[in-house]
């Protein structure tokens, strides 16, 4: 029944949530490194993580929680259009590919620890480091707490009712990552990564199935979206073939910005490690499509959700016994931990080094850093706490829109750094405000939706805010470097190499 604690599904998934609680304390002795005698052990896992582990992290940081919950969401939502997921999972390999193994051998080479870093090392700009810094923090926040979101559904689908649970999770989050940096989100994306395969496969073979087979899936999906008229559907709506490839586009470089899947490069212990993941990393592309296929499995289920964000959880406990339920809930709730440790430390990590050693204490020692970053990850996870106890969902969702929109404005500052020292610094901060307040105020001013439209005689083109405001950042970073005449001064150390 509704509102009533599914005890079955409660205690399998109590009893996984302790399991990767222990494995959290535990980490702080796997790998062993003086994880609070310097930032690299506490924040990088000492720089040694090999292929499987970083396969592991990345993908346990890149395929969140929330992704399981939105991804399904979307689809049920608006069919096709949904899928845009896919694409944007596939683009962004061959660019971690190309680009990262680059990034990474600068910054081994200069012990940076965040994007930032690189920025500084090439640029000696403090004003660009600072804004590539904020950039970071600020974009994260609002996805820590999306994680939230993503754990909230399927707690409150269990029947247990108010914040306490949510509260409770977040708190053992904070001790273990408090304690072990990043090793407890390395160790637990293990167990992670095999749960949400273990419940993602099961349902793409049990729950068509139990509907009559893909045919009377694609069929009752087809059904509900010819119901609804519009854009949706099946296949998707030839006017958003522009929109639906900019917002792949656009996101597939972005995905690589953020502070926590930059701290998955920074981590790795070589440049072919980094190569061999960007190979293997599909893998969860191809996990992603099949958890997609639960949005039109929901209408084949006939589900009535007051919430796109309930689809997922409500199929699984309508669909399974509550002992597999608590399993599929504790996967996307272990899905949420992980990511949001990372998130977490990759934001103490750039506040660290880009905010407090650049402008309150230069002189900081190594262990120092450690303690600084401990305690601002601490802080960085009760902010995204409180923005998801006490304000609307809508506003994590909203936010975390722009956090994307941000965060791309930092690609050609760290990106075109590594190839090329043509750009000035000063530029490269003009582009970058300019892609801010541009994509800023376009996405406010038409409802904070992630399109924007443009109209050229008689026809209306609807693209990705995010690349838009791109393109323009990188046209503003190029004709204030040409006219300032002369190229940005580039330290020998950071130099491409």
């Amino acid at each position: 029944m509704p509102g009533q604690i599914q005890w079955v599904a409660v205690s399998v998934f109590v009893f996984f949530f302790a399991l990767v609680t222990v494995m959290g304390f535990v980490a702080s002795r796997w790998k062993s490194g003086p994880v609070s005698e310097h930032l690299d052990e506490w924040g990088l896992g000492g720089r040694q993580f090999g292929t499987w582990i970083t396969w592991f992290l990345v993908g346990g940081d890149f395929y969140t929680a929330y992704t399981v919950i939105a991804v399904p969401a979307l689809v049920y939502a608006v069919g096709a259009y949904g899928f845009f997921a896919l694409p944007y999972t596939i683009i962004v390999y061959p660019f971690v590919f190309a680009v990262m193994p680059v990034l990474w051998k600068v910054a081994h080479r200069n012990g940076y620890v965040t994007a930032a870093d690189v920025v500084h090392g090439a640029y000696q700009s403090r004003a660009l480091e600072l804004a590539v810094a904020l950039t970071g923090i600020v974009a994260t926040m609002p996805y820590i707490a999306l994680q939230l979101v993503g754990m909230g559904a399927v707690i409150k689908t269990m029947g247990l009712q108010g914040e306490l649970p949510i509260v409770a999770a977040f708190i053992i989050l904070a001790l273990y990552t408090y304690s072990s940096g990043l090793r407890a989100p390395a160790l637990i994306a293990f167990v992670k990564d095999i749960m949400i395969y273990i419940v993602v496969l099961t349902a793409v073979v049990v729950v068509p199935a139990k509907l009559g087979g893909y045919g009377a899936v694609f069929a009752a999906a087809g059904d509900a979206f010819a119901a609804k008229g519009g854009t949706t559907g099946l296949t998707l709506h030839p006017s958003l073939y522009l929109a639906y490839s900019t917002l792949a586009l656009g996101s597939a470089l972005a995905a690589f910005m953020y502070p926590h899947t930059l701290t998955g490069v920074f981590a790795s212990k070589s440049a072919d490690t980094i190569r061999k993941n960007a190979i293997l990393l599909p893998a969860y592309t191809l996990l992603l499509g099949l958890i997609a296929l639960l949005g039109y499995m929901a209408h084949a289920a006939q589900l009535k959700v007051s919430s796109p964000n309930e689809v997922v959880p409500q199929l699984f406990q309508t669909l399974f016994p509550s002992w597999f339920s608590g399993f599929a809930f504790a996967a996307i709730a272990i899905g949420a931990l992980v990511p949001a440790a990372v998130m977490s430390i990759g934001a103490a990590n750039l506040f660290t080094r880009n905010v407090w050693k650049a402008y309150v204490n230069p002189a900081i020692t190594h262990a120092g850093e450690a303690s600084v970053a401990k305690i601002t990850s601490l802080v960085v996870k009760v902010g995204a706490l409180a923005f998801t106890l006490f304000l609307p969902v809508q506003y994590a969702l909203d936010l975390q829109l722009l956090g994307g929109l941000w965060i791309l404005q930092t690609f050609p500052a760290l990106v075109f750094t590594l190839f090329t020292r043509w750009f000035r610094a000063e530029g490269l901060f003009a582009g970058w405000a300019v892609g801010i307040l541009w994509g800023t105020y376009t996405a406010w001013s038409n409802g904070l939706k992630p399109l924007a439209t443009m109209t050229l005689g008689e026809t209306t083109y609807s693209f990705y805010v995010g690349l838009g405001a791109l393109i323009l950042n990188v046209v503003v970073a190029a004709l204030a470097s040409a006219i300032l005449g002369r190229r940005s001064p580039v330290t020998e150390a950071a130099a491409p190499s």
